[in-house]
């Protein structure tokens, strides 16, 4: 497969597994699995995973690296749901779990594709010019 179908792959995979995440957390919390009834304060969760949604639509570099840390964060969450809550939350929680392991993934293998797509550094010698014995 072609490194520039890699990247674009994996970017729209990162970009949907965060949609995912954004809608599965409010429609969780709001309505059909809701801590208390009517929803909960628990739906602002997903007001981080607004600020790299920009990032990965502009196709930044540092957003993926940051991104594949913030995600273990919503993977713990999902892991502690899905032991702890009852039926239908655990299975949304087993969901979140899998969107997180996407988008891991996704990121991952952005970053990696772009950084051997990158041309090589420069040597050390020729950077330092004649001075390097």
């Amino acid at each position: 497969m072609q490194k520039a179908t890699q990247i674009d792959m994996t970017r729209w995979l990162a970009v949907a597994s965060v949609g995912g995440l954004i809608v599965l957390g409010l429609a969780w919390e709001m309505w059909l699995a809701p801590i208390r009834p009517g929803g909960s304060l628990l739906a602002l969760k997903v007001l981080p995973l607004f600020l790299p949604l920009a990032g990965l639509l502009k196709n930044r570099m540092y957003t993926y690296r940051w991104m594949s840390l913030l995600v273990w964060l919503y993977f713990t969450e999902g892991v502690v749901r899905a032991w702890s809550d009852r039926p239908p939350g655990n299975y949304l929680a087993m969901v979140e779990i899998v969107l997180c392991l996407v988008l891991f993934a996704a990121c991952a293998l952005h970053v990696r594709v772009r950084l051997k797509k990158a041309a090589p550094p420069a040597p050390l010698a020729a950077a330092a010019g004649a001075d390097a014995p």
